[in-house]
């Protein structure tokens, strides 16, 4: 039996509708999914007792999908069989983003339950190779994915994004807590005649079974009001949502959407 960890997004809806069953829908206090039914909340201060009911249930496998945020532990709310985990649980809170979702993982198979990717559950959810949609990128822009491959490698080593905009070889910004979009809606005032592309990928050392990047038709729409070119992601590390809604938006509005493999 399957239990899904859903925060919000569209995600967590895309992978409800391609599973032939519907799982347990499981949510952290204060993130709850945005359209789904939850079958079982819990705050953090109750993960221990979570996962002795999901055991009960007859549970196996654990997907976790979709945005979740760092709450505070109330002390006075930890309950006995989550007692053991609070080191963990602190730890985790206090790490980088990899860092902590490496930690929640570690809770989860130490107590027997695999956790899977939804890409492992749903594998349509990652787009084939190559170029999607009726534009292409020119040399240049192929050019500045590399460019961008290779800054993403170096923000992996401080843990701090999954993106980055390029013209030209030079990198007019890059992804920090605030997501994708936050880091594009920064450039809709730049001042020179545009052009560029986002380049989103996954951390080098990145765990693929949670936090995969992904873009949406809101990427597309903030990626033509910051003036950019197209959109390229590595193949097998970036889950497209709504992906017939996307290609259109970038048909209709001119952007190319290029998959490119990770560079060796």
């Amino acid at each position: 039996m399957l239990a899904l960890i859903a925060g919000s997004g569209a995600l967590p809806d895309e992978l409800v509708d391609r599973l032939p069953e519907r799982p347990l829908i499981c949510a952290m206090e204060g993130f709850p999914p945005d359209r789904l039914a939850v079958d079982r909340p819990f705050p953090i201060e109750q993960l221990g007792s979570l996962i002795a009911d999901l055991k009960a249930r007859g549970v196996s496998e654990l997907c976790m999908a979709g945005a979740v945020g760092r709450p505070p532990i109330d002390p006075s709310r930890i309950d006995a069989a989550t007692m053991p985990l609070v080191p963990v649980l602190q730890t985790a809170i206090l790490s980088g983003d990899d860092g902590a979702l490496r930690a929640v993982i570690g809770i989860f198979e130490e107590a027997g339950l695999r956790v899977r990717a939804a890409h492992e559950i749903a594998p349509d959810l990652l787009p084939p190779l190559g170029s999607l949609t009726q534009a292409a990128p020119s040399e240049g822009d192929l050019q500045d994915a590399a460019r961008g491959a290779a800054i993403l490698r170096a923000m992996s080593t401080a843990d701090i994004g999954q993106a980055c905009v390029v013209l030209r070889g030079q990198a007019l910004a890059i992804e920090g807590v605030f997501g994708t979009n936050w880091m594009l809606q920064s450039l809709t005032q730049r001042p020179d005649a545009g052009g560029g592309i986002l380049f989103k990928g996954p951390k080098s050392d990145q765990d693929h079974r949670v936090d995969l990047p992904t873009i949406g038709p809101d990427t597309v729409t903030a990626a033509v009001a910051a003036g950019l070119s197209g959109i390229v992601i590595e193949k097998g590390g970036v889950i497209v949502l709504d992906r017939e809604t996307v290609i259109a938006e970038c048909d209709r509005l001119g952007l190319f959407l290029q998959v490119v493999g990770r560079p060796a």
